[in-house]
């Protein structure tokens, strides 16, 4: 997994964040948004890699991680999805274009796109788990020709909270991308599949002898997604998850987000799970 990007963008300092102007607030569900961020600098960019994250910071307020959920063939152009949560995330809501933002980054390890070249690629998403895989599959519609079938699951909690609808409706109609979505509770409208994400993985189309995962959403999700791919014979060594978890500097400083001796915000998020196995299926860790 690729882990250095160009940065033409920011300060020397990792800790040090970069003003950035917001240029688009969109309301994605009741409780999630995503921010369209471009740097001050006319000349900046920030180029990322599918899965890695930034370090949003709300002046006088303080900063969160949050996984970049847009293309990374536009560095100018950075966008962050994210769920109102906590104080800081609440502040972020009442931003307005034109507004400041600092920005560090980018962190993180990202989807293994290299390695899945020539592959089957299967994403499963849990809830907001869809926003950091979206740039992966950003990076797999513009490759095309570099992969074999494609696949996205998604599951969320009702069809109100269902992330990107625009998107996903077009992505739906595509011959060359298989979706399937489906919600936990349906409503009297809704017409498609009801339950949990991880039960569309027995019947989704790929080859599981030569097929590339990646999942993500809550931990508890991506363990039974990963039981479901190996049930279906795909090797633990080619499902990647991704671990987003009590991260708060993104540099290793802190330790908030240490298990054991890995550090989520350097040595993940994103991890081929046979690495990560013997951490991720221990509880209270």
């Amino acid at each position: 997994m690729a882990t250095s990007v160009e940065r033409t963008v920011g300060a020397a300092d990792p800790m040090v964040p970069v003003p950035y102007v917001v240029e688009r607030f969109i309301r994605e569900t009741q409780d999630t948004f995503s921010l369209e961020l471009e740097p001050f600098d006319p000349t900046g960019e920030l180029r990322f890699l599918p899965g890695q994250f930034n370090m949003l910071y709300v002046f006088g307020v303080g900063e969160v991680p949050i996984s970049i959920s847009g293309d990374a063939a536009e560095p100018r152009k950075l966008i962050h999805t994210t769920r109102e949560v906590g104080v800081v995330t609440r502040a972020m809501r009442s931003l307005k274009p034109g507004h400041t933002i600092g920005v560090r980054g980018p962190f993180g390890t990202s989807w293994p796109m290299d390695e899945a070249k020539g592959h089957d690629v299967i994403l499963v998403a849990g809830g907001i788990g869809l926003a950091p895989l979206r740039p992966a599959l950003y990076w797999i519609l513009r490759n095309r020709d570099d992969y074999g079938k494609v696949v996205l699951l998604y599951g969320t909690r009702s069809p109100e909270d269902i992330l990107y609808s625009k998107e996903l409706a077009k992505w739906r109609s595509q011959f060359d991308l298989e979706v399937y979505i489906t919600v936990d509770r349906a409503t009297t409208e809704w017409r498609g599949n009801v339950g949990v994400v991880t039960k569309l993985i027995g019947r989704a189309p790929f080859d599981p002898s030569d097929t590339v995962a990646m999942v993500c959403g809550p931990e508890i999700m991506m363990r039974f997604a990963v039981e479901e791919l190996a049930r279906r014979g795909v090797s633990t060594s080619d499902i990647y998850v991704s671990m987003e978890r009590n991260m708060k500097c993104g540099i290793g400083l802190c330790g908030h987000c240490q298990l054991r001796g890995e550090f989520v915000c350097k040595d993940g998020p994103v991890y081929r799970f046979d690495v990560i196995e013997p951490l991720f299926l221990e509880r209270e860790l």
